[in-house]
């Protein structure tokens, strides 16, 4: 099936199509990679793209598709889509409006599919789909996503296997979808990732797949800009973080973004103005040190080491991340070890400093530890901590408060540009959808979490923020 979607599969007339894709569209459709994620802006006709390209297989009696949404009431737009196009496309589809499915005369079905809560993924445990789709990635997490990879498996003979998704900047999975398409490689680039696999004979086997990024905004939509030219004055009238993110397709820049204040500018790394970020430099010695740390097993754990100058001003330093390298995804280390790991590194590098260190309160909990209390163990091999304050809020402004530039363009608080973790977590947290004045800790948020215990250590009074240096944007670089 070509991506022009016809009226008739058997008799196709002159003047009979349906829908046909646009150029960028096109493109996107014709991607022979196994993950392709659409979109980046609003208005390139994404859902159209996702909800067309399902109709590929439906001639095969074996095909199953699902296309995602975070929950029903969102599915609605994309039923509405499907009506207009599948039914007119196949006149023998019937959709079943209570199971939310089409099917098709062969007998193949395409679903609509939801995940409300964090748990609703094992929903699809033991089923499988030959294509499967996100609208709107970046409303889902990273272990939503990749459980139903999982899913994504051929039950007959002729079916091509692959997973498509749609996103704009934002949402808690901006960050691990960034990390995934959006940095990983340049737009229309493939990126392989390779693993190895060992069957029953002791064998290795090496196994790839690619997925790529294909970027589109209402520019590449001249329907739309056709049907409505008031949409571009829509998006160009946002507030300026949203107006990045939704006009441009800027992910460096979305709605909801918690620390809009905080800025990775290169330009700055020398002179430490109107940037956070700075190359590292020896502390001196006079400088007050600080341990603070975040507790994870299953989750990364982040130990970040800071030093504060003689005018207050912090700086981290060094930072130990305990990620496997998946996003949110922990190594899993056992407390007397990482102790150990922390007690090495300050003999190797910290010798003859002080250092006070502030933890994450939760493990002083006598019900985590099976041997005592995390804290117990961590002390047996030398290493001490003050129990951290865990006033959510006050934490989240004293974070704003170090941020904020003074009027020569200066911080309260420098982070060595060697601390990648940090870095790629930090910019990417977005605001809880209920408690609207907190941090959605559904994120991978624990270099965070470690920060507020050390700032709240270290408390500043209100700061009132000086306009920082305007960044010139520009939508391809």
């Amino acid at each position: 099936m070509s991506n022009t979607i016809r009226r008739s599969r058997q008799s196709i007339t002159k003047g009979s199509i349906i829908w046909q894709p646009q150029p960028r569209q096109a493109e996107f459709m014709s991607r022979p990679e196994y993950e392709v994620l659409y979109g980046g802006a609003a208005g390139g006709g994404k859902s159209d793209a996702i909800i067309a390209e399902a109709l590929r297989q439906v001639d095969n009696p074996n095909y199953r598709a699902i296309i995602f949404r975070k929950t029903y009431p969102q599915c609605r737009e994309l039923i509405i889509k499907s009506l207009r196009i599948y039914k007119a496309a196949c006149p023998g589809a019937e959709y079943n409006g209570s199971e939310h499915y089409w099917r098709f005369p062969s007998g193949a079905k395409i679903y609509f599919g939801s995940m409300p809560n964090s748990t609703s993924y094992l929903a699809y445990q033991g089923l499988s789909y030959a294509y499967i789709a996100f609208d709107e990635l970046t409303h889902f997490s990273i272990e939503e996503y990749e459980y139903m990879i999982s899913r994504n498996r051929a039950d007959g003979a002729g079916l091509r296997v692959y997973i498509r998704a749609t996103a704009n900047p934002g949402g808690i999975g901006h960050g691990w979808v960034k990390e995934r398409f959006i940095t990983a490689s340049e737009p229309g680039v493939p990126y392989t990732v390779k693993s190895e696999v060992i069957d029953k004979s002791g064998k290795k086997i090496t196994v790839s797949r690619d997925r790529v990024f294909i970027p589109s905004s209402i520019f590449d939509n001249k329907a739309l800009l056709e049907n409505d030219p008031g949409y571009l004055a829509n998006l160009a009238m946002l507030p300026e973080s949203q107006k990045k993110a939704l006009l441009y397709g800027d992910w460096d820049s979305y709605e909801g973004q918690v620390f809009t204040e905080f800025r990775n500018d290169p330009s700055g790394y020398l002179s430490r103005r109107y940037s956070h970020v700075i190359e590292p430099f020896p502390i001196p010695r006079s400088w007050r040190r600080y341990r603070s740390f975040d507790f994870g097993y299953s989750r990364p754990f982040a130990v970040q080491w800071w030093a504060v100058d003689h005018d207050g001003r912090a700086y981290l330093y060094r930072q130990l991340y305990g990620s496997n390298g998946s996003p949110n995804v922990g190594v899993r280390t056992e407390p007397r070890e990482l102790a150990r790991r922390i007690r090495r590194i300050e003999d190797e590098l910290e010798t003859g400093n002080t250092i006070y260190g502030i933890a994450d309160p939760s493990i002083w909990d006598e019900s985590r530890g099976r041997d005592g209390t995390i804290i117990s163990l961590f002390e047996a091999e030398g290493v001490f901590f003050e129990k951290g304050k865990n006033d959510r809020l006050s934490g989240k402004m004293q974070c704003h408060y170090r941020f904020a530039f003074d009027d020569e363009g200066l911080p309260m608080a420098y982070i060595f540009k060697t601390c990648k973790p940090f870095l790629r977590t930090i910019p990417n947290l977005v605001y809880d959808e209920v408690n609207v004045e907190d941090v959605n800790t559904a994120q991978e948020d624990h270099d965070y979490d470690a920060m507020r215990y050390f700032f709240m250590a270290n408390p500043l009074p209100p700061r009132i923020a000086a306009a920082a240096k305007p960044k010139p944007f520009d939508p391809l670089g």
